[in-house]
């Protein structure tokens, strides 16, 4: 990428999203340049040029898609319900586009957007962070190795203590703004479970809204049934009081524990960005191997954490639009993902078995 100019990018949204994830991880990234931020409030806008000085300022999507010429991406970092038009305002506007997860409310938007972008012959990524979290490629690593044996059971953890709700569309009952935990941290734990085990056959979900106040799902459980046999258990919580393993994950040769978050969001959130170091683990937080021994007293092996490496979503982006490259999150990928999401919408609601 020497010597070639680096890529525009337009990034609409600057709440946790934006600010936090997308504008750190582009300015990071070698081939992109952060060029404008879309944000209507006055606080954020001013928080951007003093993260980002040089960065242009937009109020609205209009006022950036009006000069889409001078761009040559954009990101999607805004409310869940404004994903698919603005997708599709941007790929008919002939601009490149990644969308934050998840891509749309249904998986037939989310392929009539793929149709779309296949049509102009346009990228179109969803950022799929948590592929690129320490515990999933250590995760991956051993699987490739076969350290486990045949898998039998994941266990994925996606889960907080916030008793009190914070507001806001994430928590909003209002079915048009996609809110609540399976549509947030649920399209991580599904997005992973499709990754490691492959295609579902079936899907059973138990979605709860259980604080005071709270109108959208706060304490959701799925049950996949993959095509291989593999059964994954996925629990997303902001009610836990306890916390579980973050992954526990069980063969017929061995299983494998994890507890703790990947440090990524935590460094970016403190300000801090990529360089060396990024993304590596104490090794009091590495997880365990072994068979017929608790993990919680010291048994099994110690599995060095691989760094984690969010920056690798937007340098293979990069990558997708100099070098021809291949997509790093495809829209179909997303569909898939959302084709379990929504039968496990209907799961929750029937009480029944959903197959797909």
């Amino acid at each position: 990428m020497t010597g070639t100019p680096p890529l525009r990018v337009g990034l609409v949204g600057y709440g946790l999203a934006g600010s936090v994830f997308h504008a750190p991880l582009i300015a990071a990234t070698g081939g992109l340049a952060l060029d404008t931020v879309v944000t209507s409030s006055p606080e954020r806008q001013r928080q951007a040029r003093a993260e980002f000085p040089g960065v242009r300022l937009a109020g609205t999507p209009d006022e950036l898609f009006a000069r889409a010429g001078e761009l040559d991406l954009v990101v999607l970092a805004s409310p869940n319900k404004t994903h698919v038009p603005l997708a599709t305002r941007a790929l008919e506007a002939g601009l490149p586009v990644v969308v934050d997860k998840p891509l749309a409310g249904t998986a037939a938007e989310a392929r009539a957007l793929a149709s779309l972008a296949e049509e102009r012959g346009l990228l179109l990524s969803v950022f799929q962070n948590r592929r690129w979290d320490n515990d999933f490629l250590t995760l991956r690593g051993l699987l490739a190795d076969g350290a486990l044996g045949d898998v039998w059971r994941f266990e994925s953890r996606f889960e907080r203590w916030r008793p009190q709700p914070k507001g806001g569309w994430r928590e909003s009952g209002d079915p048009a703004e996609i809110g609540g935990l399976l549509y947030d941290l649920g399209s991580h734990v599904v997005d992973q479970a499709l990754v490691l085990f492959g295609p579902v056959t079936q899907v059973y979900a138990e979605s709860l809204v259980r604080r005071a106040g709270a109108e959208a799902d706060d304490d959701t459980f799925l049950a996949l049934t993959h095509a291989n046999g593999v059964r994954s258990h996925l629990y997303v919580s902001s009610t836990t009081a306890q916390l579980g393993p973050r992954f526990r994950v069980l063969g017929s040769r061995a299983g494998y524990v994890k507890y703790g978050l990947d440090p990524q969001e935590a460094a970016l959130r403190a300000g801090e960005r990529p360089g060396p170091g990024w993304g590596e683990e104490d090794e009091s937080l590495w997880g365990r191997l072994g068979s017929g021994e608790s993990p919680m007293t010291g048994g099994g092996q110690a599995v060095p954490s691989l760094p984690g490496d969010y920056p690798a979503y937007y340098a293979a982006v990069a990558e997708a639009l100099l070098k021809g490259g291949p997509d790093p999150v495809g829209a179909l990928e997303a569909a898939a993902a959302l084709d379990v999401l929504e039968a496990a919408r209907r799961s929750a609601r029937d009480g029944s078995v959903v197959a797909l």
